[in-house]
């Protein structure tokens, strides 16, 4: 900016003014410093703008991890999730800082915000550690959740209600006839235990027993699915249907039931969960619960603005309603 103001015969406060549009300088003052400004291919670093004028315009991301669940950001879910937010922190301006903690250490998000780099945060998921994010909150550490609204709950979330679309995931497949119904996932922890409850409580409503040898324990992970689900068929446990923690393992389970000989959805009937694009263009195609990420997407970010301005927005729990699609239902 020295510079520029020296070939300019100006100031720096001149140029600082013309370079951020202020009508305070003369039009052709304004229009000879743009021009030396592009000849010489300045441009305003927003970090330090961001540090003069107090104002931090990067927003950060946070998907956690955890080695045991070797969930990459590859996931279809949370390249949506990625996608959707991208866009609505492009529109409203703001800059958005893509990180990773371990899940086991959610607290580590405060340096994010203790160093500066962000003005808030959206983490993806409580990852069973309710007690860290509500820790975070009591620091006044701006962050919204992707995840469960829970008991004694201090920080904002938005989410979906699992127990809901597990049990009507599961309803659908009973009334297609369906009574031997496996569920295949992460059944003990995070967003998937609350769609294995919902999967248990629709068994019990129409009075099928929960056999736990139809509990097919799985990570997200396409390969260790696939495993999974044929070391499952080795076992020789007879199903007729199938519901999954997350359309990624469904249909992986899929192609290995078709590879083992089974008829979709003849011989067992599939409903994943999140409905990501590859639902539709699976053969044949997913029946799941829809997750509606572009809607999140803005509720997230609405919400943590408001937290970014000190107030405290309710929890919010999206409609994620049964698409029904030729994996579950016979063609008529």
């Amino acid at each position: 900016m020295s510079d520029i103001a020296k070939l300019a015969g100006v100031s720096t406060a001149t140029v600082s003014r013309a370079l951020n549009g202020s009508e305070a300088i003369r039009p052709e003052t304004r229009e000879r410093i743009m021009a030396l400004a592009q000849a010489h291919q300045y441009t305003v670093h927003a970090g330090a703008k961001n540090l003069r004028s107090g104002e931090n315009r990067t927003l950060g991301l946070v998907i956690p991890y955890r080695a045991s669940l070797r969930m990459q950001v590859t996931d279809p879910f949370f390249l949506s999730m990625l996608g959707h937010l991208a866009d609505a922190m492009t529109e409203a301006q703001y800059d958005l800082l893509l990180s990773r903690v371990n899940a086991d250490h959610l607290d580590e998000c405060a340096a994010l915000y203790d160093s500066g780099r962000v003005a808030g945060m959206v983490v993806v998921g409580q990852w069973d550690h309710h007690d860290q994010l509500n820790a975070l909150a009591k620091r006044h550490v701006p962050v919204v959740v992707w995840g469960a609204h829970l008991p004694d709950q201090l920080y904002c979330s938005v989410g979906s209600d699992n127990a809901r679309g597990g049990f009507e995931a599961t309803e659908h497949l009973i009334q297609q006839g369906r009574k031997r119904i496996a569920f295949m996932g992460d059944y003990a922890s995070g967003e998937a235990k609350f769609r294995y409850d919902g999967y248990c409580k629709a068994l019990q409503k129409y009075g099928i027993a929960v056999d736990p040898s139809r509990v097919i324990p799985s990570p997200f992970t396409p390969l260790e699915a696939q495993q999974a689900m044929h070391r499952f068929c080795d076992q020789h446990q007879p199903i007729d249907a199938l519901f999954a923690a997350s359309d990624l393992i469904a249909i992986n389970a899929m192609g290995v039931l078709n590879a083992r000989g089974f008829k979709v959805p003849e011989d067992v009937a599939v409903v994943g969960y999140d409905d990501v694009d590859a639902a539709r263009h699976s053969f044949p195609p997913l029946s799941t619960i829809h997750q509606p990420l572009d809607v999140a997407a803005r509720a997230l970010l609405q919400s943590l603005q408001e937290v970014m301005q000190g107030r405290q927005p309710a929890s919010r729990q999206l409609s994620s309603p049964l698409v029904i699609r030729a994996s579950s239902q016979l063609a008529k």
